[in-house]
This record gives C-alpha cells, structure tokens and sequence, in this order.
C-alpha cells in the first residue's frame, strides 16, 4: 500500500497545449512521457465499493495491465491524500485474490464485480525537480464513457512523488494565473460513477453556522458534476469571506458570489481565472 498525495485541476481542453508550453517553459521541467491510458472500473451492480468510497479498475497501458484500489481519502490543503494499491497483471483479467486482503476484501461480495464504466485518454507527463522536490505534472485529455454515453475529461494532477507538499499549491497557483483553472474534489471515478447513475455528491451536514473551506470547495465541485446552481448564503459563507480577506484575496471572492448569485453556474466562472485563483487561494490550511 502507498500513500499517494496530489491536487487535481480541471480545464477546458483548448487550455492544455498552453498549459504544458508554460511548465515546460520553467526552470528544472522536461517532458517524460506521453501515455494512451484506457481504463475499466469495476463495483457491484449496486455500487457497493463506490458507496466506501472506493475505486477499482485495471488501467491499460501499451502492452502493461495495472489493477488498482483507490479510497477517496481525505482532502487537505488543497491536495488529495488517499490511500492506494497496485498490482501488475499478466493480461486485462480481474485478479480477485488481490483485493482480498485490503479493506474492501470483507465487506464486498467480489464475486458480483463487473464492469461500470471507463475512462480512456492521452496523458503527457511533466517532471519538476526543485532540489530534494519531485512533482510529476499529468496532462490528461480523453472522455468517460458509461451507460451509452460519453463526458470530455481533461485534468492536470501534480502529484508529490518526494520532498515538500507544500510545493503543489504553489506550482498549481501559478498554473492558475495562466489559464483557468478549476480545483476539483471530484476523482474521475466519481465522474465515471455519476455518468453510469451510480453516484451524485451529497455533502456531510453542516453542523456549523458557517461553511468551512472543504464545505465550500466540496459544493463548487459537486455543482460542477452535476450542473446544479448553488443557493448563495453569505451567513453561512462568513468564514470563507474572512479567509479570503486575510489571504489578499477579497476582491476575487467578491467576484465570483456576486456572479453566483446573478445566476452564473460554476462551470460558467471554471471558463475565467477567477475562480480557480480564489479556490487555490484559500485551500491551504
């Protein structure tokens, strides 16, 4: 098992070849591999590992079959830090045995796993060397397809292979200032469960007066999947709207509520840069 920690950042797709020209562009940056990843997600018909808030598929790359369990984790600072297994295969066949002894192995009936959905894209890879700090940068451009019908996916994940996590709010803070970016708490996998109808966001009850960050960036997400408008409260938005201040970022919170509140939907505000500059802003801890 390894601990995988990274910050996922949604884009429009005309935005990813300026993207790359600009990391590349950076001290301490080459380019590593481009990869043609297909992807199969398997749970039971009624969705038990996704309702533990985990993912399993068996990922296809060139000649190499990977099978892999991901949980959903937490998030923290602006990054996702999950939890993970892999396994190589000889061929694309599910190996049960291997999941047997994870978390899930018990509590799933694993002879009912079967395929849900896929995710299937190019992935160029950046490298970032900054001292004893390595990011591998993922440029991800495809589509989800489940139930008969297809989502475009294009992602950029940084994730921390060594050295100082810190370092992925700030290279994804710059990314932020030269394309729009969106900070998305939601995995392909659950964009792959809410395509197939087996998942829609619910956020945890909010047993505050005041929506913390994570309520906050949870709900942007979630209106992002699912093109749902969200109900602008500023009683509850009050810590938010401190946070923001405190970080200099008080004009681009302004910004983005009064746009919400007009009617704007998220994935409106995800086509401009303000939103994803407030999101990266106020994400760490």
């Amino acid at each position: 098992m390894a601990q995988e920690l990274e910050i996922k950042l949604s884009v429009a797709q005309a935005d990813l070849d300026h993207a790359l020209a600009w990391l590349l562009s950076q001290p301490n940056t080459y380019e590593s591999d481009t990869l043609q990843l297909g992807n199969t997600y398997y749970d039971t018909p009624g969705g038990d590992l996704n309702r533990q808030k985990t993912a399993l598929r068996i990922r296809k790359m060139g000649n190499k079959s990977i099978q892999t369990l991901k949980t959903r984790g937490e998030f923290v600072d602006g990054a996702h830090r999950r939890q993970e297994w892999e396994w190589p295969l000889i061929g694309t066949k599910l190996k049960l045995g291997l999941i047997a002894d994870t978390p899930v192995g018990q509590s799933v009936n694993l002879a009912a796993l079967q395929p849900v959905f896929e995710t299937n894209f190019e992935r160029r890879v950046v490298m970032i060397e900054q001292g004893e700090t390595l990011i591998e940068v993922a440029l991800d451009s495809g589509e989800i397809v489940a139930a008969g019908q297809s989502r475009p996916l294009n992602e950029i994940e940084f994730e921390l292979k060594t050295g100082e996590p810190s370092a992925l709010l700030k290279w994804a803070r710059r990314l932020a200032d030269e394309v729009p970016v969106f900070l998305n708490l939601v995995s392909k996998a659950e964009q792959g469960y809410y395509q197939a109808g087996l998942y829609r966001p619910v956020a945890e009850a909010n047993t505050h007066s005041e929506f913390t960050v994570n309520d906050f960036l949870f709900l942007l997400s979630a209106s992002w999947l699912t093109s749902q408008p969200i109900p602008v409260d500023k009683d509850e938005l009050g810590a938010i709207s401190r946070l923001a201040s405190a970080r200099g970022v008080e004009t681009l919170y302004q910004q983005v509520i009064r746009s919400l509140a007009e009617g704007a939907t998220v994935n409106d505000l995800a086509a401009g840069k303000a939103l994803g500059q407030l999101q990266l802003a106020i994400a760490a801890g």
